[in-house]
């Protein structure tokens, strides 16, 4: 592939941001001279993330339908008008050989409007149930990127390739590690470690279970990497001690991927796909609090295979321990469960998306 112009549009989130930061590093690797331009939303995470990565990006100011306040959405019409003359705008000058959505507010506009000047489209779809926007695009675009099998029921089925999710590369760190990185965070290297990890902004529910068990791990000498959020910081940094280790968020996810043997988590598509390469004994509570239910539809996929136990939000109270000292006295169910997730695992994804975008180049 000679050098060419990409545009890539994913954020609003982690899970549609960071596959969109692994396509873009992947090209880079493959054609170093490639010229790529982020396409985000104003004031979300990609416009502080995206720079970081090393890449330029241009913000659209538009949002997202607010379900919970319709008053929230008076000027969602006019964000929309802005957002699509400005995509025209940029894809104007810039005149890309692909545009690639990998989800998000901003994808929409830029997507549609790339459609219809005929550029070259690609859309990256993590869940195994497609938000409504994708839909929509599935119809104009030219090839869609998939993680899970079945999507013929929600896009058309000549244009889909499984690919897998793309993960960032430093998910897969030599597990050789585990003991180091164990007595990184003071732990006792030959006592086990549950990671527990509820997203940027934290599980209010999960957060309240681990709260409520900290002297049971404790009598089952289980230490605890616990990712709480930032909005659940301030409230529980003070249980800190030799035995759990609290943090609101952090860069170096495969520092505590390493250090971990057990590892309770929320259902995000890309989670899913970075837990699967790391192929640690899991346990998943999905979000009820999402768009399509895909947070509990992404655990069943994985449930059906054997390579996770999935509790519901519901009924943690009753389940929890029953799920976690079945995991923890079963040394056979910890190695299927490892065993199968790692058969899930895409980890040469990227670089089947980019054979696909130079495909479709």
């Amino acid at each position: 592939m000679k050098q060419h112009k990409v545009i890539i549009s994913g954020g609003g989130t982690g899970g549609h941001l960071f596959p969109a930061i692994a396509i873009a590093e992947e090209l880079l690797i493959e054609y170093p001279k490639t010229d790529i331009l982020f396409v985000g939303a104003l004031n979300k995470i990609e416009m502080q993330k995206v720079p970081e990565a090393g890449f330029r990006i241009i913000g659209l100011w538009i949002d997202g339908f607010k379900r919970t306040n319709f008053f929230k959405n008076v000027f969602l019409p006019i964000k929309l008008i802005h957002s699509l003359f400005k995509s025209l705008r940029i894809l104007l000058s810039f005149k890309p050989d692909i545009v690639i959505g990998t989800g998000g507010y901003a994808s929409g506009p830029i997507l549609f409007i790339a459609s219809l000047l005929k550029f070259p489209t690609l859309i990256q779809e993590q869940n195994s149930y497609p938000g409504i926007t994708n839909k929509i695009l599935s119809k104009r675009v030219n090839k869609i990127a998939v993680a899970y099998e079945g999507m013929d029921q929600f896009f058309p089925n000549e244009k889909i390739t499984i690919t897998g999710n793309p993960v960032r590369k430093f998910i897969f760190r030599n597990q050789n590690l585990q003991k180091r990185d164990k007595s990184n965070f003071k732990f006792d290297p030959n006592k086990k470690v549950l990671l527990v990890l509820g997203g940027s902004n934290g599980s209010k529910r999960i957060n309240e279970l681990i709260f409520s068990n900290l002297n049971y791990f404790k009598r089952n000498e289980i230490q605890i990497l616990w990712q709480c959020g930032s909005l659940y910081f301030e409230k529980y940094f003070h249980l800190q001690n030799s035995g759990v280790v609290i943090f609101s968020f952090t860069n170096e996810i495969y520092k505590l991927y390493s250090a971990s043997d057990y590892i309770i988590s929320r259902s995000g598509a890309i989670t899913l796909s970075e837990l699967a390469c790391v192929g640690k004994p899991l346990i998943l509570i999905p979000s009820p609090n999402v768009a399509e239910d895909h947070q509990k539809l992404n655990s069943q996929a994985l449930s059906k295979r054997k390579a996770a136990i999935v509790i519901e939000e519901k009924f943690l109270d009753e389940k929890f321990k029953i799920g976690f000292e079945k995991l923890l006295s079963n040394k056979s169910l910890q190695m299927s469960l490892s065993t199968n997730l790692k058969k899930i695992a895409k980890p040469n994804a990227s670089k089947n998306i980019v054979r696909l975008i130079k495909e479709i180049i």
